[in-house]
């Protein structure tokens, strides 16, 4: 197929209750993919996504849900297509996501995996209250500039995710977040507000995180790739183990450059797909690119981006 495509996945945030369900209720794959990951991990999957309940918003259970339903979308996609994407790009936690769509990890051992991470973030982050906090409406410089006034203060704040133009997410000390909230008001942010986060992810908060992580991805990650991945460190792609077992473990304490990843790889590409619950990524690409973006959360919009990206072909 002479399209160009790149695969997107989601990050914590995107979670729902009923999410995967579709799939889950008319594909035997995706079931037999939620019920292997079930007997791995342990976690009742189909209760989980199903049932109300409040474990979905707690990372360690999050992560987890996400990565499987993401892929239990591309796993039906990859049926129906087979199509090699240029490249791949996950949010935060959908960097994982990306790897198992490119091979590099396997779907069950994602979903091992992410749990793992959720919980040593959790553990991480389990002797102060943290959060994260959302601002719309400043520049990068200036979030940056404010930020670092605070932490020369004392305070524990870092600018984490950079999500489109003008908006970018703060990690940190749930208490510094709250003073920095009239700052950045002050500096005439659109809005400051605090996210439903446990934890800071993305910062030096987690930095004792980072060697047990590494540790497990030495047992996960596996060559070859079939497509690169961009790394939400670097915004370049990779597409090695060796290259993987290095950033993945700085992913935990470094920014997500998302917005930074789509300018700079948006011209090798006729559309996007994003695999998962929601449409999160396509709201943010609508301010960074004018290409097509399709979604695939449930069977009818497996069969649209199908359909559509065949008639881009």
């Amino acid at each position: 197929m002479s399209v160009n495509v790149a695969f997107l996945f989601p990050g914590q945030g995107s979670q729902a209750v009923g999410m995967g369900k579709d799939f889950f209720e008319h594909s035997e794959r995706a079931r037999s993919l939620l019920e292997a990951a079930s007997e791995e991990t342990k976690i009742d999957f189909a209760s989980l996504l199903f049932s109300e309940n409040d474990r979905l918003d707690q990372t360690e259970y999050t992560q987890p849900a996400i990565l499987l339903v993401s892929a239990m979308a591309h796993r039906l996609f990859d049926d129906a297509m087979a199509l090699k994407p240029t490249w791949a790009l996950g949010h935060s936690l959908g960097e994982f996501s990306a790897l198992v769509s490119v091979g590099a990890i396997d779907p069950v051992e994602g979903v091992a995996l992410v749990h793992l991470r959720g919980q040593l973030m959790r553990q991480a982050c389990a002797t102060e209250p943290v959060g994260m906090l959302v601002s719309l409406g400043l520049d990068d410089a200036t979030v940056e500039s404010i930020c670092s006034r605070q932490r020369e203060g004392g305070a524990r704040v870092w600018p984490v995710n950079y999500n489109a133009e003008g908006q970018i997410v703060i990690a940190g000390i749930r208490s510094d977040l709250e003073a920095l909230v009239p700052i950045l008001k002050e500096a005439k942010a659109k809005r400051a507000m605090l996210l439903n986060m446990s934890v800071a992810s993305h910062c030096p908060l987690l930095e004792s995180a980072v060697e047990p992580f590494a540790a497990r991805l030495q047992e996960t990650i596996r060559d070859p790739f079939l497509a690169p991945v961009i790394s939400n460190v670097t915004a370049q792609p990779y597409a090695t183990r060796d290259e993987a077992l290095e950033l993945l473990p700085q992913q935990l304490v470094q920014p997500v450059r998302y917005k930074q990843s789509i300018a700079a790889h948006d011209d090798s590409v006729d559309c996007y797909v994003e695999f998962g619950h929601g449409a999160v990524l396509k709201g943010l690409n609508r301010k960074a690119t004018s290409k097509p973006h399709y979604t695939v959360s449930d069977m009818a919009s497996l069969e649209a981006a199908i359909e559509a990206i065949e008639a881009l072909a």
